[in-house]
């Protein structure tokens, strides 16, 4: 992860949203660490992940989730803190003078001829050496955190991905994904449901179905959009929920490009 630019998106339009994921995944150099709809959870993410460079969709009317980050992001004087990418509408005055008074570090004209999600892409491969400059800069001034943290680092990271999406924390089957993620990242194994089963003197079958309870009461719940902003993979079942092997698999690979 150290050689490559980490992104953190804010959008909170799933269509909009996945195809700037598509455009930046095609560049090798380029990590999304995190993708969110809300300010709050977008703060955790650079607290959390410390992102290099923060992408947000400004709402046409200058307010909004993506105003709310770069005002708590000021407010905060979060260090490391990420290069702010705006994506606003050129012709709305309003909306970019509130992106450029609370700090946005450049803003990218959505109205322009030719403007696509491709544009964003680009953007970054352009000012890739100015933002990852920043980084080395940070990197002389903060002290590393204690390798002892990494594990606990993942563990919040994992359930932070499960909150996403709406996954309750009162339920078993949480922790049960919880462990399975954890699992598969350090190894993929098969069997995963019996190994979590003997650490906890419980039956396969048992772990199985509350883990697969925990994920269908989260698509029946949770409002669409945050599923589609927060979970991007290609679901094949027919009932249009993952199954415990998607969505385990899903997030290993997912957190494993992050570690």
């Amino acid at each position: 992860m150290d050689d490559k630019l980490t992104i953190m998106l804010i959008e909170d339009d799933p269509e909009a949203c996945g195809k700037i994921i598509n455009e930046i995944a095609q560049n090798e150099s380029f990590a999304i660490v995190g993708v969110t709809n809300n300010s709050e959870r977008a703060m955790q993410c650079i607290k959390d992940m410390q992102p290099d460079c923060a992408v947000l969709d400004m709402d046409c009317a200058g307010s909004g989730e993506s105003l709310e980050f770069l005002k708590k992001l000021k407010k905060a004087g979060a260090a490391p803190h990420p290069y702010t990418l705006a994506i606003c509408d050129g012709e709305n005055k309003p909306c970019c003078d509130a992106a450029r008074e609370n700090g946005a570090d450049f803003i990218l004209d959505k109205n322009r001829n030719g403007f696509s999600a491709k544009s964003v892409a680009d953007f970054l491969c352009i000012t890739m050496t100015v933002i990852s400059s920043r980084r080395e800069r940070t990197v002389k001034t903060t002290a590393s955190p204690p390798e002892k943290l990494d594990e606990k680092r993942l563990l919040r990271r994992i359930t932070g991905e499960l909150d996403k999406v709406g996954i309750s924390s009162k339920c078993v089957g949480y922790r049960y994904l919880t462990e399975a993620i954890a699992i598969i990242m350090k190894q993929p194994v098969q069997h995963v449901c019996r190994i979590i089963g003997k650490n906890y003197g419980k039956t396969e079958n048992s772990v199985e179905r509350a883990m697969q309870n925990a994920i269908n009461r989260a698509w029946a719940s949770t409002d669409k959009r945050e599923l589609a902003a927060n979970y991007t993979a290609r679901i094949k079942s027919a009932k249009g929920v993952p199954t415990i092997t998607e969505f385990v698999f899903h997030y290993a690979q997912k957190l494993n490009n992050e570690f």
